[in-house]
């Protein structure tokens, strides 16, 4: 396409998708990289037709030194050739709201959107960002991979509340012939030709494989996201309808949990009602349970949905975010408001695991820890359990006197443990230590605690005197599903 050609294309998406509608102040998002410099090219004459003013932002994030400071005053060259206003942010003013400069591409994401989110505080009506096609299908390609539902597959959206993705309709392709045609030069971000972000290595590998088999890939894969955009929407309605159909407002005759729940403002829903919904309608409701809280990978949608099903139980979704399931009915506990930030070190958050509840507790890597209190003939468990899985049994009502609410957590300074068949009572560090615990695991090891007495380490199982017995009519059992365990197993 022509650099007119092109422009045209920009022209018709912005307005089949109302982007520039009732815009008066637009900020554009400028690294000064080829695809935000053709961002800035094309936005000038789109914002004089429609009567908008344009300013320009860049963030530098001070991870990548001197080439960091070059990028910044290419932009400023840039602005002040055009006569354009620009604002520049710098890591250390937002670091009481974003944290200490950290490699990786989480900490950078949620700096840009905090510079972001003060130009939008001070009136600015929307930011742009330079998302291309070419963005859109290696993000199509990286959550179907990493595992999506239709929402996920949606890609980047055109637009949301105070942010306008006005490239969506082009290629990274398109973006360079832009700025050939208009003259404009642009700079390059070295970590962009490294493969060390899963990402560049979608870009540099599987993206060209698809093109060689389609030139046409890029543009497919952006416009199937288009389609199932507009199928989400529709699903969308369909789950709000339910949700709302299978809401629960009257607190009485509900169980402790679920009407301490109502009256502390989170919703209640009959199962029932879940239940009987359409698989696919329900999907996309729990979808919408997990979004506000967390990314809503497939993992939480399926604990979610087995949940459902069973009736019974708990999914832990962050420190302080949990779906029960009791009674016929399903209800969320807790609040958002203190959401470990992405990015931090990947430890096991410290959380309650009520009994005799239970639940399925995310762990990081991908792993889950199940809980379940379930009754049981001990003879008849024994003939069939493994070994390996008879250390994580314990008799319920042993724990319950010790303590009704475990803590699912790592490692605390003063954390005892008496392992198994020993008959004396440790410092958890120094069990470590004899155990042979490598060093790097010592600190993200799940174990579940009551105060500083740990009851449960994962790859030693439980504490000594916790084991069933003859008498024992319910068993505490725990089970580790995708997690290493090998890596873990000291007994």
């Amino acid at each position: 396409m022509t650099c007119e050609e092109i422009l045209q294309t920009v022209r018709g998406f912005c307005a089949r998708e109302g982007l520039l509608e009732g815009r008066r102040q637009i900020a554009l998002a400028v690294s000064g990289g080829a695809d935000s410099m053709a961002l800035l090219c094309l936005m000038r004459p789109l914002a004089e037709e429609n009567g908008i003013t344009l300013t320009v932002c860049h963030v530098n994030h001070g991870l990548r030194g001197e080439t960091a400071d070059r990028d910044e005053a290419f932009v400023r060259e840039a602005c002040a050739r055009l006569g354009l206003p620009l604002r520049v942010f710098h890591a250390a003013e937002l670091e009481a709201e974003v944290g200490r400069p950290q490699t990786g591409e989480d900490w950078a994401r949620r700096l840009r959107y905090a510079c972001f989110g003060r130009l939008l505080a001070e009136g600015i009506d929307a930011v742009a960002t330079a998302h291309t096609g070419s963005d859109q299908a290696e993000t199509l390609l990286f959550r179907l991979a990493r595992g999506t539902g239709l929402h996920g597959a949606a890609g980047i959206r055109p637009s949301r509340p105070g942010y306008l993705r006005p490239l969506l309709c082009l290629t990274r392709a398109d973006t360079e012939a832009v700025c050939r045609a208009c003259g404009e030069t642009w700079v390059t971000d070295e970590t962009n030709e490294a493969d060390d972000y899963a990402r560049n290595r979608l870009r540099h590998g599987a993206l060209p494989a698809l093109c060689a088999a389609n030139r046409a890939a890029e543009r497919n894969l952006a416009r199937f996201c288009e389609k199932a955009a507009r199928a989400d929407e529709y699903f969308a309605r369909q789950a709000e309808s339910l949700l709302a159909s299978a809401r629960v407002t009257d607190p009485k005759c509900l169980p402790g949990g679920a009407r301490c729940a109502l009256r502390t403002g989170q919703p209640v829903w009959r199962l029932t009602a879940l239940r009987q919904a359409d698989p696919l309608i329900l999907d996309t409701a729990l979808h919408r349970l997990v979004e506000p809280v967390r990314d809503a990978e497939e993992k939480y949608i399926r604990l979610l949905a087995a949940l459902v099903e069973r009736g019974s139980g708990a999914v832990q979704l962050t420190d302080n975010v949990r779906f029960c399931g009791r009674e016929g009915l399903l209800w969320r506990e807790g609040s958002d408001n203190n959401i470990r930030p992405q990015g931090e070190k990947a430890d096991v958050p410290e959380r309650a695991v009520s009994l005799p509840e239970g639940g399925d507790y995310p762990l990081p890597g991908g792993g889950t820890l199940q809980i379940r209190v379930v009754s049981a003939c001990f003879e008849e468990k024994t003939q069939v359990v493994h070994k390996k899985d008879l250390k994580n049994q314990a008799d319920y009502a042993k724990i319950n006197l010790i303590c009704p609410a475990l803590r699912l957590r790592c490692r605390q300074p003063g954390d005892r443990f008496r392992p198994a068949g020993r008959g004396t009572d440790r410092e958890l560090r120094k069990w470590m230590n004899e155990a042979g615990v490598p060093p790097r695991e010592r600190d993200t090891l799940p174990l579940l605690a009551a105060g500083k007495q740990v009851l449960w380490v994962c790859g030693e199982g439980f504490a000594d005197g916790l084991a069933p017995g003859p008498d024992t009519e319910q068993l505490l059992q725990v089970k580790l599903e995708n997690w290493e365990e090998s890596n873990h197993d000291h007994a």
